[in-house]
């Protein structure tokens, strides 16, 4: 499998485009790309992720703290910790790679 994380990317007007980029065993990586008005959304998941801002500006909470990042800042969000997006960068509109860590062998 190949491929170029700053192709095609999507221009989304609200929230969040995901894309799976590679499913194998009890792991998924995908690229995330934000628009400048991320969705409220509480996420509270099962799996493990270690994610990456690789273009824009940022602020996450996780576990009630506000972290801001830069591209090229990452962070690792044991599973069951809540977490959401708070802000993000209009330009240049943030990139980033998830990778999912799964406790058993189905991805969900």
């Amino acid at each position: 499998m190949e491929g170029k994380l700053f192709t095609s990317l999507p221009e989304p007007l609200a929230g969040e485009v995901f894309e799976d980029l590679l499913r194998c065993g009890r792991v998924k990586i995908e690229r995330i790309v934000s628009s400048d008005q991320p969705d409220p959304v509480l996420y509270d998941q099962e799996q493990d992720e270690w994610v990456c801002l690789l273009q824009g500006r940022a602020t996450l909470e996780i576990a009630g703290e506000a972290i801001t990042l830069e591209a090229g800042d990452f962070r690792f969000i044991p599973s069951r910790t809540p977490h959401r997006v708070l802000s993000t960068s209009a330009e240049p509109r943030c990139v980033w790679l998830a990778v999912h860590i799964f406790a058993d062998l189905e991805l969900a």
